[in-house]
C-alpha cells in the first residue's frame, strides 16, 4: 500500500529478552495472546510454503530499503533478532501477531508484507486469488478483500469466527482504527476496559491502538466485515 503507518506504540516495545528459539531451533512465540499460525485455505490459490517465502523475502525487501539491520528491527518490533531471522529465511510459519509486530515496526500497512498488487483503475480481487490466514487451532479466518496497495490507508477483512472462539490483538499503531460490521451471528468486541455485545447489523468504531479482542459467544459462526484504517 502506498500509505505509512506510523511508528509502532510504546506498549509494543521490546519488554525484555525472550528465548531466541526452542532446541528444535523453531522460535519461541512472542506472545500467548495470539498463537495462530499462517495457514492458506482457498481454492486454486497459492500453497503454504510459497506464502512463508513471499512473506520472507517481502519483509527482507522492505527492511533493507529502510536500512534496518535485524537487530534494529528487533528493536523497532519487539520480536527477537532470532525470530525475525526465522521469519525472513522461510525458516518458520510466523503467528499472525508477529506479522503485526512486524508490519508497526517498517511502519507499512499489514497487507504490504503479503506483497503489493499492481495497482489499476479497477482492481477486482477473485474469491480463488484471496489469500485466506487461518489460526493455528483453527477458530479465526481472516481473508482480505482489497488488494495490496489498491485503498491508501485503508484494509478490509472477513473475519470468521468459530463458535466460543476468542481471537486477541495487541494495540496497533498510534492513530489506527478500526471498523467492524457483524454480518451473522454474534461479536463480544473488548477494547481495553470496555465490552460491547453485537449482533447481526450491529457496527462499532473504535481506536486500535490499545489492546482489542473478538470473541464468538455463541453456539454458530460469525462473520464479520472489518475495516482498518491507518494514520496517514
Amino acid at each position: 500500500m502506498a500509505a505509512r503507518t506510523p511508528r509502532r506504540p510504546a506498549s509494543e516495545a521490546v519488554s525484555g529478552s525472550r528465548p531466541s528459539g526452542s532446541e528444535s531451533g523453531r522460535p519461541e512465540p512472542e506472545s500467548g495472546a495470539a498463537a495462530s499460525e499462517i495457514a492458506l485455505l482457498g481454492e486454486g490459490d497459492i500453497g503454504a510454503a510459497e506464502l512463508t517465502r513471499r512473506l520472507a523475502d517481502n519483509i527482507r525487501s522492505l527492511r533493507k530499503a529502510r536500512g534496518y539491520s535485524l537487530d534494529d528491527m528487533a528493536r523497532r518490533s519487539g520480536v527477537s533478532r532470532a525470530s525475525l531471522s526465522q521469519v525472513e529465511t522461510a525458516k518458520t510459519n510466523p503467528t499472525i501477531a508477529i506479522l503485526w509486530k512486524i508490519a508497526a515496526g517498517l511502519e507499512v500497512p499489514f497487507s504490504a508484507l503479503l506483497g503489493a498488487d499492481k495497482t489499476e483503475r479497477v482492481s477486482v480481487l477473485r474469491r480463488p486469488d484471496q489469500r485466506v490466514l487461518r489460526s493455528a487451532d483453527g477458530q479465526l479466518e481472516s481473508r482480505p478483500l482489497t488488494p495490496a496497495g489498491t485503498l491508501g490507508g485503508v484494509e478490509v477483512y472477513e473475519l470468521r469466527l468459530a463458535p466460543r472462539a476468542v481471537h486477541s490483538s495487541e494495540p496497533h499503531a498510534p492513530g489506527t482504527g478500526e471498523s467492524v460490521t457483524v454480518l451473522v451471528g454474534q461479536l463480544r468486541l473488548r477494547v481495553a476496559e470496555e465490552v460491547h455485545d453485537l449482533a447481526a447489523g450491529d457496527t462499532a468504531s473504535f481506536a486500535a491502538d490499545v489492546p482489542h479482542s473478538y470473541e464468538n459467544p455463541g453456539r454458530t459462526h460469525t462473520l464479520v466485515h472489518n475495516v482498518i484504517v491507518y494514520q496517514r
